[in-house]
């Protein structure tokens, strides 16, 4: 589906659920977030079914969603006390709404290059996804907002312009990039000392990616092998219907490029982690300092030399691994039958 197609339907599901909630009107801004978010899960659900998503799926959103919630929940008394009377407890509610929208949002859309070649990997060119997101997204908010308008509804309910450039620095601050000096990714906006970014896109940012320093290696591994699938879904059928042992015998040229994106993928999630370890410093640095030592200490616990090595440690990346031992390491069978 191209990006018009795209736009258009979501012109036309907003017809159609303005349509079907045309008696809707809401007392609190909270119940005007409630109906956007249920919009974007149902964008959310669709893209998944689409384009066979294995990461990008409901449990992603949860686990960024208690991610920046824990990563709030450490920030605000400090932020709150660095502002004094310029905070007010409805502003904290409020920021506390888009934080809950962002993170169930900002990948509500999922945009791959086109493949030209068989047996590759599909990828995503940085920031297509995210900004198809937010305009999909601001196109729906200016729909309830304009709707709201027309039966009088204090204007306390309705969508903010500060409120939408909060959500686009969200989501915008999720792009990631491929940096060759330390083969990972990372998120650009987070370091452009010239831009004053809100605080619900400095937490989104580092929920998003923050697997490894949050939750620990196994869910780290685990959000390695499910997005190795979502990007190699070819593969797939591959592993269920055949066994490796067979697959190197029947088509040794197909075993060898299974093995060798696997081994990429391994490779990866090593580099990755090192550049969690080492940029983590520096992407929270404008937080309130008191804040700074309960995140690392407490919220970001896992991320230590002593994980680094541990990831190191047990991930095959050896150039004479085999396909057996990638798979059984990813646990792609395991995961592909929860799927």
């Amino acid at each position: 589906m191209s990006i018009d197609e795209r736009l258009n339907q979501n012109n036309r599901h907003f017809q159609e659920d303005s349509e079907e909630n045309s008696a809707w009107l809401p007392s609190t801004f909270a119940e005007v977030v409630a109906r956007v978010k249920n919009f974007a899960l149902g964008e959310f659900d669709r893209e998944v079914v689409e384009n066979q998503l294995y990461y990008h799926t409901r449990e992603h959103i949860n686990h960024v969603q208690r991610r920046a919630n824990a990563i709030f929940q450490v920030i605000c008394p400090y932020w709150q006390a660095s502002l004094g009377n310029e905070l007010t407890a409805e502003y904290i509610t409020r920021t506390n709404l888009l934080l809950e929208l962002c993170a169930v949002a900002h990948d509500m859309i999922q945009i791959f290059v086109p493949q030209t070649q068989p047996h590759t990997s599909r990828r995503r060119e940085p920031g297509v996804s995210e900004n198809l997101t937010f305009e999909k997204l601001l196109n729906y908010i200016k729909g309830v907002n304009q709707q709201l308008k027309e039966h009088y509804i204090d204007d306390s309910v309705l969508f903010t312009d500060a409120d939408i450039s909060i959500i686009q620095d969200a989501i915008e601050a999720t792009i990631c990039i491929y940096d060759p000096s330390d083969q990972g990714i990372y998120q650009p906006v987070l370091y452009e000392q010239t831009r004053d970014l809100s605080i619900v896109a400095c937490i989104i940012a580092l929920a998003d990616i923050g697997s490894l320093g949050i939750d620990g290696i196994a869910a780290y591994n685990q959000e390695g092998s499910l997005l190795f699938l979502e990007e190699n879904p070819d593969v797939i059928p591959v592993i269920l219907n055949q066994t490796s042992a067979t697959l190197a015998v029947d088509n040794p040229e197909l075993y060898e490029n299974i093995r060798q994106r696997l081994l990429k993928r391994a490779r990866f999630q090593v580099n990755f982690a090192k550049s969690r370890l080492i940029r983590y410093p520096q992407e929270i640095a404008n937080l309130p300092k008191e804040a700074i030592a309960i995140l690392t200490c407490e919220t970001f616990k896992h991320l230590t030399f002593q994980t680094i090595q541990e990831v190191e440690l047990i991930t095959p990346t050896d150039e004479d691994t085999s396909l057996e031992e990638l798979i059984d390491f990813f646990q792609l069978e395991l995961v592909m039958g929860n799927y």
